[in-house]
């Protein structure tokens, strides 16, 4: 099975600017994850609602640091995960473009 959450939006502190730290900004989160399904489903809901909690409270300095800790988090926490592609993008963080940094993880 595959899930895929698109476009989860909200604001959180990210970054490492002076003024990254102090004002949340627009974060979108991109996934997609493959699973082993065996009458046993992940919920997609939960698995959003800790994404934006999880980057909500930790405040990272750098998305690189942000996408390892998630992938672990939900890894960890749903072990029939085979792979997960991840993608967090700062719509605003520049004029002219809007900047992410991917991953793609193997289980």
């Amino acid at each position: 099975m595959t899930i895929h959450i698109e476009n989860l939006r909200f604001q959180a502190i990210i970054g490492i600017l002076d003024f990254e730290r102090k004002t949340p900004q627009d974060v979108i989160i991109n996934l997609t994850i493959k699973y082993l399904y065996n009458d046993n489903f992940i919920n997609y809901a939960d698995i959003a609602n800790m994404i934006e909690k999880n980057m909500i409270e930790k405040k990272y300095l750098l998305i690189e640091n942000a996408l390892d800790t998630l992938s672990s988090k939900i890894s960890s926490t749903y072990k029939q995960v085979q792979t997960l592609d991840i993608k967090i993008t700062k719509p605003s963080i520049m004029k002219n473009c809007e900047v992410s940094v991917s991953e793609n993880y193997q289980y």
